[in-house]
C-alpha cells in the first residue's frame, strides 16, 4: 500500500485543454493586467509602433510588450531573459501575450525607449485610483467652536494660497526635470559637487528627506525583494522604478477591490 502522494505517469496520454481561456480562472489577476492595457491610450501615452509601418518586418504590439513587464513586475520578475523564458513557459503569460515569444532584446529595448510613456502609464493607473475614490481627498468640518492652534502664515492655506503653491510646485517640477537634463550632460564631478554644496548650506536638508521617502521607499525596497535596479541613467531608473510603483498599487488596489470590480473599471 502506497503511503505517499503520487503524481501521474509522465508517459500517460491526456487530454489538455484546446482554449488557453480555459487555463485562466475569472479570478486570477492576470486578467485585470489584460483589461487595464486595453483601455489605454498607447499613441496618446506617447508609445512608439502603435500603428504599424507600411514596409519592413511586422513588429511586436507595444500593448503586448507592456503587458508582459507589468505581469513580471508584479510577480517580481524584472529581467528581460528571465521574462524570454517565462514568455515560453508560463500558461498566463501564454494567455496574455497570445503565445507571442518576443526575445530579450526586444523586450529589453522596449523599456530602455519607452521610459517617459511607461511612467505616464503609471499616472493613468493613479487617475483611476482617484476615480475609483481609493485617493479621495479628506474633509474635516468643525462648528463654531475655538481651537488652539499654531497659525503661522506659511503652514495655514486658503483656497487662492494652495492654488498659488501648486503652480509653484508645477513650476518648480519643470524646472528640477531641466535641470536633471542638464545634469545628464555634464561631467558627474560638477554634479555632485554642486549637490554638496547644497547640502553644506542647508544640512539639515538630508536629514528631513531620509524622514519623508523612508517608509515609502522602504516599502518598496520590500516588494521589490530588496534587490538592485538593473536599468542605468537617471531617466531608465526613472522608469523601473515607475513599474514598481505600478506594481505595488496593482497589488494594493486588488486586495482592496478585487478581480471583478477592477477589471471592470477601466472599461467604464
Amino acid at each position: 500500500m502506497r503511503r505517499f502522494v503520487e503524481g501521474v505517469d509522465r508517459s500517460q496520454t491526456t487530454l489538455f485543454p484546446e482554449r488557453l481561456e480555459d487555463w485562466i480562472g475569472e479570478d486570477n489577476p492576470v486578467r485585470v493586467i489584460d483589461a487595464f492595457v486595453d483601455a489605454l491610450d498607447l499613441r496618446t501615452l506617447g508609445f512608439d509602433g502603435v500603428v504599424p509601418e507600411a514596409t519592413g518586418r511586422p513588429s511586436y504590439h507595444p500593448a503586448v510588450l507592456l503587458k508582459l513587464y507589468i505581469y513580471g513586475y508584479l510577480n517580481r520578475v524584472q529581467s528581460s531573459r528571465r521574462l524570454e523564458r517565462e514568455s515560453q513557459r508560463n500558461i498566463e503569460l501564454m494567455w496574455l501575450t497570445g503565445r507571442l515569444r518576443p526575445d530579450h532584446k526586444t523586450i529589453a529595448n522596449f523599456r530602455k525607449d519607452s521610459g517617459r510613456a511607461i511612467r505616464q502609464v503609471c499616472a493613468q493607473f493613479v487617475t483611476l485610483c482617484r476615480r475609483l475614490g481609493l485617493l479621495n481627498t479628506a474633509s474635516v468640518a468643525i462648528d463654531g467652536s475655538k481651537f488652539k492652534a499654531v497659525n503661522n502664515r506659511d503652514t495655514n492655506f486658503t483656497r487662492a494660497k494652495v492654488e498659488r503653491r501648486r503652480a509653484q510646485i508645477e513650476e518648480s517640477g519643470g524646472h528640477y526635470l531641466q535641470q536633471l537634463d542638464t545634469a545628464d550632460r555634464q561631467e558627474p564631478s560638477d554634479v555632485l559637487e554642486a549637490v554638496q554644496r547644497r547640502l553644506d548650506l542647508n544640512p539639515g536638508a538630508m536629514r528631513q528627506r531620509r524622514e519623508t521617502v523612508e517608509h515609502p521607499f522602504g516599502t518598496i525596497k520590500l516588494r521589490m525583494g530588496a534587490t538592485h535596479v538593473l536599468m542605468k541613467t537617471l531617466p531608465k531608473v526613472t522608469c523601473e522604478m515607475a513599474l514598481h510603483v505600478l506594481a505595488y498599487n496593482l497589488t494594493r488596489v486588488l486586495h482592496i477591490l478585487g478581480i471583478q470590480p477592477l477589471m471592470a473599471a477601466p472599461r467604464a
